[in-house]
């Protein structure tokens, strides 16, 4: 990287991984979110509910999920306004459970890049317990412009 802690497109290499993290899921955390979304469905909170609706317990609001599977890239780009296009397939949900809770990992490499305009295309791969939970999931960075 740059001395600016920003990637440079020109250091990049197809299957870079370029982050690694997991994000840890409570019964608060699915709280804190629907109040800050405005997304109440109680389906993420209380169990007869979800239970009602054939759901094995609450799940994390699939927006959530989403937004914890691109902030290690954001973090990576330097400037959330490098992300160009972001865009994932819901493939399963992600139950959280009372005690333990849940635990979200995101694996994000280098896909493609397109050198006409130094943007990069980031594949994550989104899991919890051994299984894919975003499909698709593909971020398009910004390299050309400086972030800042």
């Amino acid at each position: 990287m740059p001395a600016n802690n920003q990637p440079a497109f020109a250091d990049l290499s197809v299957g870079d991984v370029i982050a690694e993290r997991s994000f840890a899921l409570s019964r608060d955390s699915l709280v804190r979110y629907a109040g800050a979304s405005g997304d109440f469905n109680p389906i993420h909170y209380r169990d007869d509910v979800a239970a009602s609706v054939g759901l094995s317990g609450v799940l994390a609001h699939g927006m959530l999920t989403m937004g914890l599977a691109v902030q290690p890239v954001v973090d990576w780009a330097g400037d959330p306004a490098r992300v160009v296009d972001y865009q994932v397939k819901f493939t399963r949900p992600v139950p959280v459970d009372p005690a333990a809770g849940a635990e979200v990992g995101v694996l994000a490499k280098v896909g493609a890049l397109e050198p006409e305009s130094s943007v990069a295309r980031i594949d994550l791969t989104v899991t919890f317990d051994g299984a894919t939970v975003l499909g698709k999931a593909q971020v398009r960075v910004d390299l050309a412009t400086v972030a800042g």
